[in-house]
């Protein structure tokens, strides 16, 4: 089963044909929310709102630990997280959607391992590549089928939150080679590679980062939620066609 998680923009998936829902109980304590499990293209999916079906949960407050157990223990196989960035490079565009294939950690005192407690051994995960390259192909390859432009490679930065980030701080990110930004890949993206689960995200730009373009002096929330709305038709529909595209490693 594909399990997809939304973060901001994407609270519910219209496009889920929704045959429960279910509260499930982790020993990390409480999900974000109820999974919604259903259907889209006749294939199962769950879905999870990452900052809880009223988006009243801010991203450093996260439980990843218990998303991602959750997810897992109903059997899940797959996920695809969905979430909003801003944008550092000049040629990713408010709008934009984008398959990241890197992240750069900025985040601190998160829960970000399974890993740890007196009874825990020491154990470490390959994080090379940290998100899943055939799950990757799969939606690029969607986007095609689906006339969506999306950009197929990008650095994405996980950041604390919840504030945005300041003009210098993007400057930062920028020389360490980061092309977007955002503040929930991690350490959700880890904790889906120490239960072996392939995971690869869906960023849709909201905004240009903290000093560039129309975002040189401030950041428009009004304009984000414009923006957001818009583009989650297209994460949806790619979503849809990966789903649909025959492959059975989706069911």
């Amino acid at each position: 089963m594909l399990a997809v998680i939304g973060g901001s923009g994407l609270s519910q998936l219209a496009n889920l044909d929704i045959s429960h829902r279910e509260i499930l109980r982790t020993p990390y304590g409480e999900p974000s929310g109820a999974v919604t499990f259903g259907q889209i293209c006749g294939r199962p999916v769950a879905f999870l709102a990452r900052h809880g079906y009223g988006h009243t949960i801010p991203p450093h407050e996260v439980n990843y630990r218990a998303n991602i157990w959750a997810l897992k223990q109903c059997g899940t196989v797959e996920i695809i997280s969905v979430a909003s960035v801003g944008s550092i490079r000049a040629d990713l565009k408010p709008g934009d959607v984008v398959i990241p294939h890197q992240i750069i950690d900025y985040t601190w005192g998160r829960k970000s391992t399974y890993h740890e407690g007196p009874e825990c051994t020491v154990a470490h995960i390959d994080f090379t590549e940290p998100y899943d390259p055939a799950l990757r192909k799969k939606l690029i390859q969607a986007a095609a089928l689906a006339s969506i432009q999306v950009s197929d490679s990008a650095v994405y930065a996980a950041t604390q939150g919840p504030r945005l980030e300041t003009a210098a701080e993007i400057n930062r990110l920028e020389r360490d080679g980061v092309d977007v930004v955002g503040m929930t890949g991690m350490p959700e993206a880890a904790l889906a590679r120490e239960l072996g689960i392939p995971y690869a995200a869906i960023s849709v730009v909201s905004n240009f980062a903290a000093g560039r373009a129309d975002s040189r002096d401030g950041i428009s929330f009004e304009s984000i939620q414009d923006v957001l709305h818009e583009s989650m038709g297209h994460v949806r529909t790619l979503i849809e066609k990966m789903i649909g595209c025959g492959d059975t490693t989706c069911s």
